[in-house]
């Protein structure tokens, strides 16, 4: 295997289609790290679940932020939502925003489920895309009426549950993820996982919806050329 020369695998002793590959199979996938360690075995690569851990918290952060800048301006539609997470006994919110076409925009975990919390959530979101959404869909959650009037008064505010399954449907990767991981141990690790997993994520996310399949490969050969545009290396085959 060989790479172009990226200062960022300089020193290690793997070539960056491996660590590339590592990454993207924890962050894509909810495989435990000693699945992703027997995944790169059955393609004669040895290397620990521990070196796969460092790896992903090494390089993930840097990966995401530059999926992050490089993604296109996403829906003016934004659909909310928050779950329960109970991390060491105590129970947290995962607040979540999605557009139109269920990319995530942002995530936030909260003790609180109340006007408050949901303000904290949508600063932040303005603060991330830059613009007001045209439309924000929730819920009959009472926080988030609250809350946008006091944030963003001008906004039309649609509240059903069943028009919120684009925010519900996306929590679905970080349930499978939580049983994968037999649950998060700490509010920051949930953050620091989401903050990286969500813009790879997004990056795959290619609904095929009535779409022909040749239009699908081209999107999904695009998604991995821009990857291995990012980390500097094409994934590893199998």
């Amino acid at each position: 295997m060989t790479t172009r020369a990226d200062h960022r695998y300089t020193g290690y002793r793997y070539p960056a289609e491996v660590i590339a590959t590592a990454v993207w199979l924890s962050f894509r996938f909810p495989l435990s790290l000693r699945m992703v360690e027997e995944m790169l075995a059955a393609r004669g690569i040895l290397v620990s679940y521990e070196t796969v851990r460092q790896w992903g918290l090494k390089f993930g952060r840097d990966i995401a932020d530059q999926l992050r800048r490089r993604a296109p301006q996403r829906g003016d539609k934004w659909h909310l939502d928050e779950v329960v997470l109970t991390i060491a006994g105590k129970k947290l919110y995962l607040w979540r925003g999605v557009d139109r076409d269920g990319f995530v925009l942002d995530v936030l975990v909260q003790s609180r489920r109340n006007a408050k919390a949901a303000k904290h959530l949508l600063r932040k979101l303005l603060k991330k895309q830059g613009r007001a959404p045209r439309v924000l869909v929730t819920d009959k959650l009472k926080s988030y009426a609250a809350a946008k009037r006091t944030i963003m008064p001008g906004v039309e505010h649609r509240q059903h549950k069943g028009l919120n399954n684009r925010a519900e449907n996306s929590h679905q990767p970080t349930r499978r993820r939580e049983r994968q991981m037999k649950r998060f141990k700490s509010p920051r690790q949930v953050q620091r996982f989401l903050s990286i997993h969500d813009p790879i994520n997004n990056l795959f996310h290619l609904r095929r919806d009535s779409r022909p399949a040749s239009d699908y490969r081209t999107a999904r050969a695009q998604a991995f050329a821009t990857w291995a545009e990012v980390v500097g290396a094409p994934l590893v085959a199998a």
